[in-house]
């Protein structure tokens, strides 16, 4: 199926040199270094505030982990002065109670001996343990703890439970044990949550993260007014600069180049510099920082948290490495099914009139085809990540529990403590995804400000700020001198070699010739859009070397071929750019052209809105800017093409009317159809950048030369 041309598809572009773009693009934020400097301090701080904040949970946990627990050390304290007691006693004194036997004190005093200096706790129960308990009765006495008295009775009740005293520690068997001890112990151990510690820490974390999210926001807020006005800072500098390029640039880019690089790429850049550097500042932070407050805290769970890590991340980058080529080949065919689409709807007709349809389709199936393959493949993949990235962080945190609680069974750790790596690992794993995501924002900021500075460094027209000869429209007679003119787009080809003309005042003069004979440029020329190489134009005896370009601009108007309409009343279309304009004039033009009578037909008359989509014949649009033109009073015209698109009868029409405003004007015409030039005063044959012939029609019909062959070949293909 052949191809109607259209756009090709393409990976995502790419910085050409990423340092040196975001060199100059940093250089070119120099009005907004301080607030980027606030916002990067922000940014830094509020995640320095959220690494603090699980250090101060770790204690915050162990509060509470310590207050669902009984006081064991306290039970530890009562059995300590019980068991002094005992010792203590008077062993002697056991003689006279009835229910002592001489074996009894005696087996008392020999295991009493036993005690020495060195004993420990436990070795003191032990002993204990093997004396009678009718002895131990009678040489317990009441003891005070904390001001609460524990009765003899009482002591009695802790000999009498299940274990030893040995076994009184924070195992599950005390806390079964805990119920059965006596009001007076129990109100000792009970259970007691710090509530004081408990608010303080609760306060300064609530303080730390309000804090942080405040930084947060302002952060976000300065980058957001930086990222727009820096977007605005450089769609007026391009503005500017557009209107300082020569017009050889738009000659050799394409319109929709220019476009991207004003909308596509400058939004680009303000988006990422907004969401960009922020993030890259808080994830560099968070990542390093937590690394840190990991081996800070426990240098065991921080090796396990991060093998655990980057075991899953390995898995993840596995997979992008093999995954890329089917994201290109997905934007590849996505940009192809888009041009070929474009290229069927444009040439739907031709495609129709061939019966190219079937053919079309089965082209379009085929590419559609490619496309479903590599967008089911590549979507797939990229919806792996999502699930590798919650597998990289479950890894994590199953490995640090295991190991946490092993390192709690061994008591080198808190609980308070794996807590705060549950958080770390958090903090430690979502920046990496961050910045690369990061990365790929700045990479395509890169390539985008490259677009834009490439543009904002084009070579600009040449400076005419010490030009001071000025040319008036009231004194302007009309004029026109080619002298010796040489000129190329490329110097090292030239199109227009010694061209010698003089246009008296009021003349008119068509410039006819082939395809690329140089017309369109002459009158480019002319206006000076570009500069001649060699030779001079000189109007009304002064040199165009030595005028603005907007002095000479203001005394030529131009009806070209391309029309072209704004979106806005007919009023404003007709009369641009000039106000001291009546509406009697504009009716007036619009007369003269025969476009009135549509203008009257529309509702609203001359405030009827219309724009350059608008359901308005390509005649009619011409007939527009037609009326345009007569509007401008200038003392020269250059008609390009100005009645191509108009009929045979509205072209006479408008001959005419050319005719009136031509008078006392000097015009110049550029015209194929040679018929609409009869009445022409001169007639330039421009052939290979030359004038080859010049003279009235009549003079050159009669020389039979190349304007008669010109002339005579029109009519030649109607006659065959």
């Amino acid at each position: 199926m052949p191809r109607f041309g259209g756009m090709r598809g393409q990976a995502p572009e790419k910085s050409k040199d990423f340092v040196g773009a975001m060199k100059k693009l940093l250089g070119s934020l120099k009005n907004w270094r301080l607030f980027i400097l606030i916002a990067i301090i922000l940014a830094g701080s509020s995640a320095l505030f959220s690494l603090v904040a699980p250090r101060k949970l770790t204690e915050l946990t162990n509060y509470v982990t310590e207050g669902i627990s009984p006081n064991v050390d306290k039970l530890g304290e009562i059995a300590t002065k019980s068991l002094i007691n005992v010792t203590m006693g008077n062993i002697s004194g056991l003689s006279e109670y009835d229910d002592v036997t001489k074996e009894d004190v005696e087996l008392t005093r020999n295991l009493l001996k036993k005690i020495t200096i060195t004993s420990t706790a436990e070795d003191i129960s032990v002993i204990i343990k093997q004396i009678p308990e009718n002895v131990i009765n009678h040489l317990l006495k009441d003891i005070e703890v904390d001001g609460v008295l524990i009765s003899v009775k009482d002591q009695k009740e802790l000999y009498k439970l299940n274990n030893s005293l040995e076994s009184f520690d924070n195992s599950m068997e005390l806390l079964q044990q805990v119920d059965k001890l006596p009001k007076s112990i129990y109100g000792l151990i009970k259970p007691s949550i710090n509530l004081h510690g408990v608010k303080r820490v609760a306060l300064f974390m609530a303080i730390l993260y309000v804090v942080s999210a405040i930084f947060n926001f302002v952060q976000s807020l300065i980058m957001c007014s930086v990222s727009n006005n820096y977007a605005k800072y450089l769609r007026s500098r391009i503005s500017n600069k557009i209107n300082l390029l020569p017009l050889k640039y738009f000659d050799s880019h394409e319109t929709g180049d220019v476009l991207s690089r004003i909308t596509n790429d400058v939004d680009s850049i303000a988006q990422n510099l907004h969401n960009s550097l922020g993030t890259l500042v808080t994830s560099i932070t968070l990542f390093v920082g937590s690394t840190i407050m990991m081996f800070v805290t426990n240098y065991i769970m921080a090796i396990t948290a991060i093998v655990a890590s980057f075991i899953g991340f390995s898995l993840m980058f596995l997979i992008l490495r093999k995954s890329q080529k089917y994201f290109n080949a997905r934007q590849e065919s996505l940009g192809e099914l888009n041009g070929y689409i474009e290229e069927m709807y444009t040439g739907h007709n031709v495609v129709s009139a061939y019966n190219g349809i079937e053919k079309s389709v089965e082209v379009f199936n085929k590419t559609n085809d490619k496309l479903f393959v590599t967008n089911r493949v590549s979507q797939f993949l990229s919806g792996l990540m999502g699930p590798i990235m919650g597998f990289v962080g479950n890894l994590s945190y199953v490995a640090v529990c295991v190991m946490g609680s092993v390192l709690v069974m061994q008591g080198k750790i808190s609980f308070g403590v794996i807590v705060a790596f549950m958080i770390y690992i958090r903090q430690f794993t979502n920046p990496l995804s961050q910045i690369a995501q990061t990365m790929t924002s700045l990479q395509s900021t890169a390539a985008a400000s490259e677009r834009v500075f490439e543009f904002l460094d084009e070579k600009e027209l040449k400076d005419e700020s010490k030009l001071t000869d000025v040319l008036e429209r009231k004194d302007a007679k009309g004029c026109i001198e080619f002298k010796n003119v040489k000129f190329g787009y490329d110097k090292n080809k030239t199109i227009i070699k010694d061209f010698n003309v003089r246009v008296d005042p009021g003349q008119k003069v068509a410039i006819v010739g082939p395809t690329g004979a140089g017309k369109t440029t002459l009158v480019n020329l002319l206006m000076k859009f570009y500069e001649i190489n060699d030779g001079d134009i000189i109007i009304d005896g002064k040199s165009i070397k030595n005028l603005k370009r907007e002095n000479v601009h203001d005394l030529f108007c131009m009806v070209l071929q391309d029309t072209w309409l704004f979106e806005g009343t007919i009023r404003d279309n007709i009369r641009f750019n000039t106000e001291d304009i009546s509406d009697e004039d504009i009716m007036q033009a619009c007369r003269t052209v025969g476009v009135s009578h549509f203008v009257k037909t529309l509702p609203g008359g001359l405030n009827a809105m219309i724009s350059d989509s608008d359901a308005i014949s390509q005649g009619q649009k011409q007939l527009f800017t037609i009326a345009r033109g007569m509007i401008e009073d200038c003392p020269f015209l250059i008609l390009d093409e100005a009645t191509s698109n108009v009929d045979t009868r509205t072209e006479e029409l408008v001959q005419k009317a050319m005719d009136r405003l031509m008078v006392g004007r000097t015009s110049f015409i550029i015209a194929h159809r040679l018929s609409t030039i009869k009445n022409a005063d001169l007639i330039l044959v421009m052939n290979e950048g030359n004038i080859v012939e010049m003279g009235s029609h009549d003079d050159l019909i009669e020389a039979n030369g190349f304007y008669s062959e010109l002339y005579n070949s029109q009519f030649e293909s109607i006659i065959d």
